[in-house]
């Protein structure tokens, strides 16, 4: 059994928005996520940045545990992990009940104006 180190075992909502945060990141997530698992190489061939680019990038996503990687002789390749997106989800869910019950008040007052 393989110990991981307290500090990387729990991601948390930051790593997922810190991981996202990036532009080519989410690009890359975004395609692994629509067209499932990929090569470095693949990757790097959409990414429109250098192949050391695009590994430091999938480096950053597998810490937010938003990627896998699988070896497979010489070559790496990468899957996307969308469960890993819980912990933004849940942030944004709070949020949303707070919109929720702001549009609710909003209508509310409406249509006491238009009375």
């Amino acid at each position: 059994m393989v110990m991981i180190p307290a500090m990387q075992a729990q991601v948390t909502t930051d790593h997922v928005f810190a991981a996202l945060a990036d532009p080519t990141r989410r690009a890359i997530f975004e395609h692994l996520a629509r067209d499932g698992e990929q090569n470095v190489r693949a990757l790097t061939a959409r990414a429109g940045v250098s192949q050391p680019a695009v590994s430091k990038h999938l480096g950053i996503l597998k810490h937010a545990r938003l990627v896998r990687d699988r070896r497979t002789g010489r070559e790496t390749h990468y899957s996307a992990q969308p469960q890993a997106l819980k912990p933004m989800l849940d942030w944004m869910g709070l949020y949303a009940a707070f919109w929720h019950d702001r549009f609710d008040r909003l209508e509310s007052l409406l249509k006491r104006m238009d009375q």
